[in-house]
């Protein structure tokens, strides 16, 4: 009655329970940390450039296009607990237009492992990505706000995302667009 096969079979469940009963823990102990409070994000200078570019993929309508450079200094060394496996780190810029109340740009991102450095110090960054506006909404927009958000890739447990509340930083666009080079 009590082969082998039993007996490993028993051991295999009660070491997977055990098992999920730790997992369980794991995400309880990290559950309501708020990762953006225990950051130390600074946006320091912002370069700003705005084009009146042709978009050809929309039939030769000209849009703005905005090229901008920052200088960041962040510290993650305290996010990066015993849950926390890498951070997906992105750069948004929020503004509003006549034709949008809210747009919404990805400007740069950065993946940062656990065993990697955890503090950025970037200066004169250039984005990944075009700072494209679906009409002339760039040229003298004087709300541009640029947000810092990382989502956390935990161990075990959910994956929030956590904008980083002293990382906003505004700027206007210049009035008048950059010479066509």
């Amino acid at each position: 009655m009590n082969t082998l096969l039993t007996r490993s079979n028993a051991v295999f469940a009660f070491t997977l329970s055990n098992l999920a009963v730790l997992t369980a823990f794991l995400v309880l102990s990290t559950l309501l940390t708020d990762y953006s409070k225990v950051v130390d994000v600074r946006i320091n200078t912002v370069r700003k450039v705005v084009k009146n570019v042709a978009d050809f993929s929309a039939g030769r309508e000209r849009n703005d296009l905005g090229f901008i450079s920052f200088d960041l200094e962040a510290d993650f060394s305290r996010v990066f607990d015993w849950n926390t496996k890498q951070l997906f780190l992105f750069l948004t810029a929020e503004y509003q237009t006549k034709n949008n109340v809210l747009n919404q740009v990805v400007l740069w991102d950065h993946i940062m492992l656990r065993d990697q450095n955890p503090k950025l110090s970037l200066r004169d960054q250039h984005t990944k990505y075009y700072f494209w506006d679906d009409g002339n909404g760039l040229v003298g927009n004087d709300n541009v706000t640029l947000t810092l958000s990382m989502n956390v890739i935990p161990n075990a447990g959910f994956l929030p995302i956590h904008s980083v509340p002293q990382s906003l930083h505004r700027f206007t666009f210049p009035n008048v667009y950059a010479a066509k080079s």
